[in-house]
């Protein structure tokens, strides 16, 4: 079991280690939670100010030519193409990931009008489902959800399914789907693949064209950073993006937008899977989380998400065994997201406790404490003084007292 010294030894080795200083952290809190929520860069809020005080304030409506507002979608999207193995026109940013779930089910459905079922895996993220299961109930019957264990996602791809909307990271386990294989599975089977990226995106290599993905989704505000909030991504392969009428057909989709007429008329390529006005003060911050992510290399952040993973459940397993701890992440690394989840009976009283105590990860039913390692500022002794410090909350029952079992509405 690696100590304090080790530990200590690995940050200064560490080459990311200087990315820790590019963000404002609180002074004595250990942050587990950018797998939700990633932490603010310090180049944000003058950013941020800039846009209201100048953009906004002085320059007014003219800041959509002078500023570039109207080009933020296409200028993040390129960025984000950058971290996720897509060309600069395949990705706009734009809207939430739940509007660009809707977006890519429809177009899927569109592009395989002859298939009837949408397929995804039981305990998928809600947001995924439950617009699936919106989109089906909706059609008339012509749409079918459908819904398996993850166990059984390649022998459900049959001629009857459109598209297979599959999550990379799933969201509480953290197990990483093979996305090479499973894209492979579904273009055999004559099937259309999305994949939901919010929990990968900026926590590990993606390569989407070199496994001939179809669409992807995302939303920037984990570990890209971009606040609460965030607007989100779409990727929508080159091949596809002509062969699609969107059914979000929003004003800014339009061809020509500024030309008003009362025909809708899609946009070439991935313009047309754009819909709502921009949120400017959202893709500000965003951009202040991108530029800082494309300094870094995606094989070093990677490599140090894995060890920083490795050291944690190590330490969980050496020093908290006999205290009801079960690791729900899987133990192989190539098979694990930036995460690591334990589940516990009282998982919840216990995660409060830690958060009282500045360690901040969070919780989900039942009984999973998740713990997110974002490697651009978290190090190693990081790891080391949080599981030291819920030693210390179990061996001495801290967890146990009223105020932490209180239910709050966000877990």
């Amino acid at each position: 079991m690696k100590t304090l010294e080790d530990v200590r030894a690995l940050d200064a080795a560490d080459p990311l280690r200087g990315f820790r200083d590019r963000f404002d952290l609180p002074e004595g809190v250990i942050y587990l939670d950018g797998n939700s929520l990633g932490a603010l860069p310090k180049t944000a809020a003058a950013r941020m100010a800039d846009v209201v005080s100048r953009e906004w304030g002085q320059d007014l409506i003219r800041s959509w030519n002078t500023n570039h507002w109207m080009e933020a979608p296409r200028r993040l999207g390129a960025k984000v193409a950058r971290l996720i193995g897509a060309e600069p026109h395949e990705v706009v940013v734009a809207d939430s990931t739940s509007i660009n779930i809707f977006k890519a089910l429809s177009a899927c459905l569109q592009l395989r009008p002859e298939r009837s079922v949408i397929l995804s895996e039981t305990g998928n993220f809600p947001t995924n489902v439950y617009m699936m299961q919106g989109l089906a109930e909706t059609s008339g019957g012509h749409i079918e959800q459908k819904l398996v264990p993850t166990d059984g996602i390649v022998d459900a791809l049959d001629d009857s399914v459109a598209a297979l909307l599959i999550t990379q990271a799933h969201y509480k386990s953290g197990y990483l789907h093979d996305m090479q294989a499973i894209t492979a599975a579904a273009h055999a089977a004559g099937a259309l693949v999305i994949w939901d990226l919010c929990h990968s995106a900026g926590a590990l290599p993606i390569d989407l064209n070199g496994c001939r993905a179809d669409f992807a989704v995302g939303c920037g505000y984990k570990y890209l950073n971009g606040g609460p909030g965030a607007p989100a991504f779409i990727y929508v392969a080159e091949r596809h993006q002509n062969a699609v009428t969107p059914v979000l057909s929003g004003w800014l989709g339009h061809a020509r937008p500024f030309d008003f007429v009362d025909t809708y008329e899609p946009a070439h390529g991935i313009d047309r899977f754009k819909c709502s006005s921009p949120s400017i003060l959202g893709m500000a911050a965003l951009e202040c989380g991108l530029d800082i992510h494309l300094e870094a290399d995606m094989g070093l952040i990677r490599d140090k998400s894995v060890a920083l993973c490795n050291v944690f459940i190590e330490q969980v397993e050496a020093r908290l065994d006999g205290h009801g701890f079960t690791l729900a992440s899987p133990r192989d690394a190539a098979i694990r997201g930036s995460q690591v989840s334990l589940s516990h009976d009282n998982g919840y009283p216990v995660m409060q406790a830690l958060i009282d105590r500045g360690v901040i990860g969070d919780y989900r039913d039942p009984g999973i404490m998740r713990f997110g390692f974002t490697p651009l500022y978290v190090g190693y002794e990081d790891v080391w003084r949080a599981v030291d410090i819920l030693e210390d909350i179990m061996q001495t029952g801290a967890w146990d007292t009223p105020r932490f079992h209180a239910r709050a509405a966000v877990t």
